[in-house]
């Protein structure tokens, strides 16, 4: 039994999801679990109309009006004009029409998870349109009745124990009679709202689904040839990795490498299960493996970029020492606005704290710790983190670059750079 995740680029239009119903039909003598995610810049274009509905940043309706233009158009390029599965779209994008038909009162973390879930939905109606339209057999399932979720909204903590046995309750015999499509990036409350994994949290999902199900493998089909040592979008002489380790992994997606959601490996790693990343144009390449395997000996450093960063200076305000309490009291506050530390640093009378900059969370930080601290803050940063890297890289990568704040150990090296 094998599990397959979809990303955005990969059904970006309507040559993507043929393209990925003939990568499934390869597989044809398997039992497969598809995983997919919105369809291209959905999610991106969803966050926006949650901005617009929630801050009124621009007009909340011609937002709307441009994401439902991009599926029918989808829609009318693989069906023509007529088929049901146009019916179930608008269907679901019924949902998003009546809450901004209402003025937003809940919380904004809340909000965002039942707006931004519905470009899942879609995608994977459509996905599984398309398959029983090519011929093949496909059952459409909704991962919020399967993946089990507390209350925290964008940050769903998964219920393992319910989760498990919903999955093992159906799955298996839904895979005896053809392939099951689901979302990734979803989850469930006990109250039947939808929670989200996390941004690109849908490798997560595959994992979840594959450590239930105990599947053979995991694949992940992406826009690149594997795992790089780098983003091919900042450098031009990437290597590709034939093999990682899980701990490797683990320390990648943990400093911000895109490629894999962080908690993606866990329950791989748990379960013995390996996880291929592939790319999705030439899905007969070997791409990388993530196993148990032995230390990799590495030719290049790995280059993780973080843009989009905040880097915050905090201290007493009586000019005290920064002691235990003090930190503890901090760490509660991060915790408590879901705001996570991407680099840190302490000194006599400060606490650095390097940041993601996320719509809600920092307005709301800011406002807590402003109540018993002084913050200053630089914003429009970039963290960049080396892997096992040498001085002439670190040289390199700082040139003409302002150095904020610099951290190294025995196999990384953390730099805040403007």
């Amino acid at each position: 039994m094998l599990v397959f995740k979809f990303g955005g680029a990969s059904v970006k239009d309507a040559q993507g999801v043929i393209n990925l119903g003939e990568v499934v039909n390869s597989y044809a003598g398997d039992q497969i679990l598809v995983v997919v995610s919105a369809m291209g810049k959905t999610t991106n274009s969803l966050e926006r109309l949650t901005n617009a509905y929630v801050n009124g940043t621009e007009d909340v309706h011609e937002v709307f009006e441009e994401i439902k233009d991009y599926h029918y158009q989808i829609l009318h390029e693989l069906f023509g004009e007529t088929h049901s599965v146009f019916d179930e779209i608008a269907n679901t994008f019924v949902e998003i029409d009546w809450m901004i038909e209402d003025e937003p009162h809940d919380d904004y973390d809340f909000i965002y998870d039942q707006i931004v879930s519905v470009g899942e939905l879609v995608s994977t109606r459509i996905v599984n349109a398309w398959f029983n339209h090519a011929g093949i057999t496909s059952k459409w399932i909704d991962v919020r009745g399967y993946i089990h979720t507390d209350n925290t909204y964008r940050e769903g903590i998964v219920d393992w124990d319910k989760t498990r046995a919903s999955i093992q309750k159906d799955i298996p015999s839904f895979l005896n009679k053809g392939v099951v499509v689901t979302q990734g990036f979803l989850g469930g409350t006990s109250e039947n709202f939808t929670t989200t994994l996390g941004r690109e949290g849908s490798d997560y999902t595959a994992s979840i689904f594959a450590a239930c199900l105990n599947a053979e493998s995991v694949t992940t089909w992406k826009d690149v040839p594997g795992i790089l040592n780098a983003d091919p979008k900042f450098f031009e002489d990437t290597i590709k990795f034939d093999e990682l380790s899980y701990q490797e992994a683990i320390e990648m997606t943990y400093y911000g490498a895109s490629v894999i959601h962080p908690k993606t490996i866990k329950p791989l790693q748990n379960a013995k299960i390996p996880l291929l990343v592939k790319s999705f144009t030439h899905p007969d390449a070997p791409g990388t493996v993530v196993k148990e395997t032995a230390i990799y000996k590495f030719e290049k450093p790995v280059i993780i970029i973080k843009q989009n960063q905040v880097l915050l200076s905090i201290s007493t305000i009586d000019y005290s020492f920064i002691t235990e309490m003090h930190l503890s009291e901090l760490f509660g506050l991060f915790a408590a606005s879901q705001v996570k530390i991407n680099m840190m640093q302490t000194s006599a009378l400060s606490f650095t704290a390097c940041i993601d900059l996320s719509v809600g969370r920092f307005d709301k930080l800011m406002l807590s710790l402003k109540e018993a601290f002084k913050v200053k803050y630089n914003d429009n940063l970039t963290l960049v983190t080396l892997r096992h890297y040498t001085d002439d890289s670190v040289v390199e990568l700082t040139a003409g670059k302002t150095v904020l704040l610099k951290q190294t150990n025995r196999n990384t090296a953390q730099l805040v750079v403007k």
